[in-house]
């Protein structure tokens, strides 16, 4: 028998994807991946104030993202169907 999601849990997923959208749209993982990708090429130099300029940012994107995208850390888990999740301990004695 599967239990239907409370009301919080629905909105709050169907949030969750919607901020998931607009980060997307709005390129931040992407821009990061760029900063990246310019600070790891070894023939251009790049001076003290631009690295600091490009830390900032990408420090301030990954704060963004991370405020609003759910860490593994603190991911609910549910069991079949978004139900309750079900755990069976067994205990056995192997001493007779």
């Amino acid at each position: 028998m599967t239990r239907a999601k409370p009301k919080n849990t629905l909105s709050r997923q169907q949030r969750q994807e919607e901020l998931r959208e607009l980060l997307s749209q709005q390129g931040h993982l992407q821009h990061v991946v760029e900063i990246l990708v310019k600070l790891s090429n070894t023939k251009v130099e790049i001076d003290e104030k631009m690295v600091a300029r490009y830390k900032i940012t990408v420090d301030t994107k990954l704060k963004l993202m991370n405020k609003y995208l759910s860490d593994l850390k603190s991911t609910e888990i549910t069991g079949d169907g978004g139900g309750d999740l079900v755990v069976s301990v067994t205990r056995k004695r192997f001493d007779t």
